[in-house]
């Protein structure tokens, strides 16, 4: 068993991402693996399969100490995710032609993630005219256990099928569910829904698959550090910043998943990135000085309201 620096350093930058956003594991580690390292796409699959079983607590532990995960909500995504994995792998089998099968699924649930990332920036503009703050405790939540229940056999399903891509794709659905979920707990319930969603997809992999244990190794050497710090960040930063990071994981798992070259994603992403940015800029300058809407609910300092004593001389 061998350890490659550069599969180390490569999955240091993807463990990083899955603990800021809890998801695009899948559709950007795999990827590297059979592109960049020429890693077989089943040892690939199988190896990324086993290291997440390490790499995901980590994160998920964080987000536990840090009261970041609903775990109603974990618990009723797990009954419908774990059963349907299996089931989905199963299913795979009675399909016929394995390879055509899972390219069907993934083509779908490119063409999904891409449709779930615009819509979370649709969201995010009616968000911003309205002062809807999503910032619910997890107390909080209503839990629905229905449509909870079937997130989590979509995802498992897909799982099963495909071994790679739930992440990006609970996310959104969680996203438009819990629609007063702040970022960092979307991050910290998926993350821990994931392990014993993996777990379970891990045990096919070291059962039927194809396991190279030196570049399991290796991604567990470079993600788990990243993943840790990636976590406690996604834990602490407000939305404004975890979200936006979130849509673009997604979007670039959906490109990945739609068959678009690595290439044309990294282009197709810093494209948008400037694009964003200069939107961001621009309403800056125009409007250096714009008031605060706001929000029902929203302490007064918030708002700009004083807060202490009012001065009596400005009174009169």
């Amino acid at each position: 068993m061998s350890i490659n620096f550069y599969v180390v350093l490569g999955s240091a930058v993807v463990g990083l991402l899955v603990g800021l956003t809890g998801a695009g594991g899948g559709a950007l580690m795999t990827p590297m693996l059979i592109l960049l390292f020429g890693i077989k796409p089943s040892a690939a699959i199988s190896s990324d399969l086993v290291a997440a079983v390490v790499m995901r607590p980590v994160g998920a532990a964080v987000h536990l100490h840090k009261r970041t995960v609903n775990l109603r909500l974990v618990g009723w995504m797990t009954l419908g995710s774990v059963p349907m994995a299996f089931f989905g792998a199963w299913l795979l089998r009675r399909v016929g032609h394995g390879h055509s099968a899972q390219q069907n699924v993934e083509t779908a649930l490119g063409a999904a993630l891409l449709t779930g990332a615009a819509a979370m920036v649709f969201r995010a503009v009616l968000d911003r005219r309205s002062a809807r703050q999503r910032t619910a405790m997890v107390r909080q939540v209503q839990v629905r256990p229905v449509p909870t229940v079937a997130i989590g056999m979509i995802g498992g399903l897909i799982v099963g099928m495909t071994s790679v891509g739930s992440g990006s794709l609970m996310i959104v659905l969680l996203l438009f569910t819990y629609p007063l979920l702040s970022a960092r707990q979307l991050v910290g319930t998926d993350l821990t829904q994931a392990v014993p969603l993996t777990a379970a997809a891990a045990l096919g992999a070291l059962a039927f698959g194809h396991v190279e244990f030196g570049v399991t190794a290796s991604i567990v050497i470079g993600s788990v550090p990243a993943v840790l710090a990636g976590a406690m960040l996604s834990s602490r930063a407000p939305d404004r910043y975890i979200r936006p990071v979130i849509t673009l994981v997604i979007l670039a798992s959906g490109l990945k998943y739609v068959g678009v070259g690595t290439t044309a994603v990294g282009v197709t992403l810093g494209a948008v990135v400037v694009v964003a940015g200069g939107y961001w800029l621009g309403r800056r300058m125009i409007q250096p000085n714009e008031p605060t809407v706001a929000a029902p609910g929203m302490p007064p300092a918030a708002r700009g309201d004083p807060v202490g004593p009012v001065d009596d001389a400005r009174v009169r």
